[in-house]
């Protein structure tokens, strides 16, 4: 199993919730992907993030198909816009 992780800055929280919904929205449509979680950081610290993807993937074929996959190519451009940075973390379990 792949664990895929990625932490975003956003240039405005407000657009976490939405952005938060979206991502949750690829729950049960791509095939190989486990689960997926997305979270608001409470802390709202300059140190923290903003908004955490995390996704449990059957394998790293599997996180390819789900970068290529369009319902994840539809969420990429509203998180690029609305993102000032991002961390990406990928292991396997």
């Amino acid at each position: 199993m792949v664990r895929h992780i990625v932490m975003w800055k956003l240039r405005d929280r407000a657009d976490a919730a939405l952005l938060k919904e979206q991502l949750e929205a690829m729950r049960g449509r791509i095939p190989g992907l486990l689960n997926i979680e997305a979270g608001i950081d409470f802390l709202a610290s300059e140190q923290s993030a903003d908004l955490v993807l995390v996704a449990d993937l059957e394998s790293r074929e599997a996180l390819d198909a789900y970068q290529a996959h369009p319902a994840h190519q539809v969420v990429v451009p509203l998180i690029r816009q609305a993102a000032v940075s991002r961390t990406v973390a990928d292991y396997e379990t």
